[in-house]
């Protein structure tokens, strides 16, 4: 099989080593992440397991899977990423810092009636990170990380501003490029809700963008935050990664200054809910 290198492509950037390159690029194409690599994938009208990876000539995914010795994909459980978990690299690093595979089916697929947004807070590695909500109408492209139970559960633990919820397929449409549409798919909500256009109103503002741009006009529109983080961007991610206490303040001058919007229209999290759904009880009936 052809093999390429996140390198090569130029995806190997970790947007929680930068902070400034956050969301960090992400798989742009149907591809299996190895680790290291990136193997194209090539849908087709069968079930994911049955695309070819690394061509029409090469194995299905769910032979390539069992060769790595990892999960099929009925096995594994589809989640939306709507910030740096779409970067193949941020994931890679993510698993290795616990010492778990890498291996990971990634799909950009359409998804209908959300968008996304930018958190109202200030994670730990400094940058503002994208959060979804609900927008009727909307039509966003979304990668999707097909998850076994292990890496789900690093994620979960990772993602601790965040509540994972079910988006059901009846409301929430996602469709892979096969043209199939799943019954639901899981995406990360956050806690903290979203941030609006001018403070004190407007609508969501959009998020996975430039995170320089973003903190600059965060800055620009608050003296506190200046205070506490500025004059730069640079300056923001430095000082808020280096203690975790100022980024505690910034989110609650954020709050206190109405830059946030905590009702995102998304299904409300769950503590009750059963197990993880995988793709196998998600595809169509």
């Amino acid at each position: 099989m052809t093999r390429w290198t996140l390198r090569a492509l130029g995806l190997d950037v970790v947007p929680s080593l930068r902070p400034l390159t956050y969301p960090g690029r992400p798989a742009t194409g149907p591809a299996l992440l190895t680790g290291p690599e990136l193997l194209p994938l090539t849908p087709g009208p069968v079930p994911l397991g049955d695309w070819r990876v690394d061509g029409t000539d090469g194995p299905p995914l769910d032979p390539a899977l069992a060769a790595l010795g990892r999960e099929s994909a009925d096995r594994r459980h589809p989640v939306l990423a709507v910030g740096s978990n779409a970067s193949p690299a941020q994931l890679a690093h993510k698993f290795a810092a616990t010492g778990l595979s890498a291996v990971v089916p990634l799909v950009p697929v359409r998804v209908r009636g959300v968008a996304v947004g930018c958190s109202g807070h200030i994670g730990r590695y400094g940058y503002v990170a994208a959060a979804p909500y609900a927008a009727p109408g909307a039509r966003t492209t979304l990668v999707a990380g097909w998850l076994d139970g292990r890496q789900l559960a690093v994620v979960d633990a990772t993602e601790f501003n965040y509540r994972r919820i079910l988006l059901p397929g009846d409301r929430f449409p996602v469709t892979l490029p096969s043209g199939e549409r799943l019954r639901g798919a899981y995406v990360y909500v956050s806690k903290w809700g979203v941030l609006t256009g001018p403070p004190g109103g407007g609508p969501p503002r959009p998020g996975g963008g430039d995170q320089g741009a973003l903190l600059a006009t965060l800055l620009a529109g608050s003296a506190r935050l200046r205070a506490l983080l500025g004059p730069g961007p640079r300056d923001w991610v430095e000082r808020a990664a280096a203690d975790p206490q100022r980024g505690e303040e910034g989110t609650r001058i954020l709050a206190e200054e109405g830059w946030v919007e905590r009702t995102v229209g998304l299904p409300p999290y769950d503590p009750a809910a059963p197990g993880a759904l995988t793709y196998g009880d998600l595809r169509p009936l």
